[in-house]
């Protein structure tokens, strides 16, 4: 029987167990998906830890949290196995990048048609299913901050999953980048576009040696205070600071939160419009998808130990 992997109660990594499930089918404006790769992402452990905020009704669905509890993976890649009624263009056989969806830890995952895109021929299976929840949510953090030509960013946490997407989009945008880092992972940044610095004390001065320019806008993916409050020495305009996690301190700092909270913007229109160009690119290989490592579906537990725990640079991915 097919598998899913859920969490049994809120918890720690081992609270997930695989259970058998009946083999799903397509909705009338749906699809079927044989699921080859699923991301993993920080999201899918803080939803059953009882870390993740409070979320608006709006918002449940897509942050994966609308049943009792939380279904686990938000991004996928497969091939369709059938095609409901209603569906025109897609057809069995096709493979498929999935983004957004709920329950994507299984073999096979169900999904509207509006959430799947063709997979590029020339685009891995780990890298294709872990691309576009880090990639949209890179693309809304530079919007949010007003990103472009000609300015500064810095980006804290720049060799996780968003960061090292928001480099690269920041970059061939015609910005210059600073980003934070261990030391270990300086060579990869300096790779992909990016001026390096290593977060700590001392951090504001190390970004000023490194932009003698001035900083124009931050994207705090980190969520330390130290992200928050360099971020607020540094830039100017308060409104081109985005974060996407950190502590209520923000909810006071006049800046741009982002996510499915209270007073937060969820840019489901901006994340929507840019799946296509993050396809296109990373099909080019204008657009690199970095992943670390790879699990079988029935290590999730040991995928989500390792990400919690800190591990190198870009995405875990679930194999099924």
């Amino acid at each position: 029987m097919p598998r899913i992997v859920r969490p049994t109660a809120y918890g720690t990594p081992d609270v997930l167990a695989v259970t058998d499930v009946p083999a799903p089918h397509a909705a009338a404006n749906g699809v079927v998906v044989e699921v080859r790769a699923a991301g993993v992402n920080p999201i899918d452990w803080k939803l059953y830890s009882g870390s993740f905020h409070a979320v608006d009704d709006d918002h449940k669905d897509a942050a994966g949290i609308a049943a009792s509890m939380p279904a686990l993976g938000l991004e996928c890649a497969g091939v369709v196995t059938e095609v409901g009624a209603e569906v025109t263009g897609v057809h069995v056989g096709d493979e498929v990048i999935v983004y957004p969806v709920t329950a994507a830890y299984a073999d096979y995952v169900t999904a509207p048609a509006t959430a799947i895109l063709p997979k590029p021929a020339g685009l891995g299976w780990a890298e294709a299913g872990s691309l576009l929840l880090t990639g949209t949510t890179a693309v809304h953090a530079l919007h949010a901050a007003g990103v472009g030509a000609g300015d500064t960013v810095l980006v804290h946490g720049g060799s996780g999953g968003v960061g090292l997407m928001g480099i690269q989009l920041a970059t061939a945008a015609r910005a210059t980048v600073i980003a934070t880092a261990a030391e270990r992972n300086h060579a990869l940044l300096r790779e992909l576009g990016a001026t390096p610095v290593v977060y700590g004390p001392g951090l504001a001065g190390r970004v000023r040696a490194a932009a003698p320019q001035g900083i124009s806008a931050a994207i705090d993916l980190a969520g330390t205070d130290e992200a928050l409050d360099v971020s607020l020495e540094l830039v100017a305009d308060r409104t081109r600071i985005a974060s996407i996690t950190g502590s209520p301190r923000r909810a006071t700092a006049g800046i741009k939160l982002l996510g499915y909270g209270p007073g937060q913007d969820a840019g489901a229109e901006i994340r929507a419009a840019a799946r296509a160009d993050l396809v296109a690119r990373a099909g080019s290989g204008a657009l690199r998808v970095i992943v670390d490592a790879t699990f079988p579906l029935a290590d999730a537990a040991k995928a989500h130990e390792t990400g919690l725990a800190g591990h190198g640079p870009g995405k875990l991915v679930l194999i099924p």
